[in-house]
């Protein structure tokens, strides 16, 4: 199983989502983030991604995190992957746009969860409303749609 960080920029009851541009994902808002490189620990992994996808730097100290989630692909296990989810407050400079994703802001109750993960709906909110969790889900063969989950509040 693949380890892998998950981070979203908030402020104000507004999430910072950024449109997958092409691999993984592709076509769906999220939070930055990505795997986890040899010797990395989650939280240098985190600002990595964070600044190589939207340009922004953040200190490891004001990362907050909410969860651990654990995603099984039926019949694709190479698919697998236990996510590490962040929230952040505080980072330097601007987001923007980069090869990969594409950054913009939502107020809280306007996230466009018809154009994310299907499983986001069941676990951001909470997340959002200051609740740690840990959760898993198992999905069909290409991720749109799911037969288990469980999220528990930690």
């Amino acid at each position: 199983m693949k380890e892998a960080t998950l981070c979203f920029l908030v402020k104000e009851n507004q999430i910072l989502l950024a449109m997958k541009k092409r691999g993984f994902g592709a076509g769906k808002w999220n939070g930055a983030g990505g795997k986890i490189n040899a010797g990395e620990t989650i939280e240098e992994a985190t600002t990595r991604e964070v600044d190589e996808e939207l340009g922004v730097k953040l200190n490891e100290k004001h990362l907050e995190n909410f969860g651990d989630i654990k995603f099984y692909f039926k019949n694709k296990p190479d698919w697998d992957m236990h996510v590490h989810v962040f929230l952040i407050k505080i980072w330097e400079g601007e987001p923007r746009e980069s090869e990969e994703m594409k950054p913009q802001w939502y107020q809280y109750q306007e996230i466009p969860y018809d154009e994310m993960w299907i499983d986001d709906t069941y676990w951001l909110p909470k997340v959002l409303n200051g609740q740690k969790i840990e959760a898993e889900f198992h999905f069909n063969e290409d991720g749109s749609s799911f037969d288990k989950y469980n999220i528990k509040e930690t």
